[in-house]
């Protein structure tokens, strides 16, 4: 047997400049990630759901005595939505008084608003079409989540209001 030794020749040396290069390398890829992440965040970013929270806070007391006002009337408001065949939704109320009677005076407002995302927010044309009916139409509405709000006006005060989660097939 021979005795022969393999040896393999030096490798090229870690120096200052390549461990340089590989950390700018790193982090640069780093940062550049991080800058496309926020850059997407940012973009799709749908806002808060309310303008001011102080504001919002302030007006919670005035809130909730107009809902307790508005428990005290004892008024029946059924809200329907059906989907229609174009992609549209189509909105009936039927809004009557504690004793049955159609509500008068008071006209309605309607918002189908995205949970997610305000800025896909929609209003509601409503139209009294006789008695205690109102019917209203949004043309193009997505699939999904979306909460029905209802106001109530009369002579420019807000006597009704109504959240309610829908969802839209």
């Amino acid at each position: 047997m021979s005795d022969v030794a393999t040896t393999t020749g030096p490798g090229r040396p870690i120096t200052g400049r390549f461990v340089l290069i590989c950390l700018l390398v790193f982090f640069g890829l780093i940062i550049g990630i991080n800058a496309v992440m926020m850059k997407l965040a940012i973009e799709t970013l749908p806002g808060t759901e309310v303008d001011s929270p102080y504001t919002a806070s302030l007006a919670y007391g005035n809130e909730i005595e107009a809902a307790r006002v508005q428990a005290t009337r004892r008024w029946a408001v059924i809200a329907h939505v059906a989907r229609d065949s174009d992609g549209g939704a189509s909105v009936r109320i039927e809004a009557k008084d504690h004793d049955g009677k159609a509500l008068t005076g008071v006209v309605f407002i309607g918002r189908l608003e995205r949970p997610a995302d305000r800025r896909l927010d929609q209003t509601i044309e409503l139209a009294a079409i006789g008695g205690a009916i109102y019917r209203g139409r949004v043309a193009r509405l997505a699939a999904g989540q979306w909460d029905l709000v209802l106001e109530g006006d009369r002579d420019g005060d807000r006597v009704f209001l109504s959240r309610n989660r829908v969802v839209l097939k």
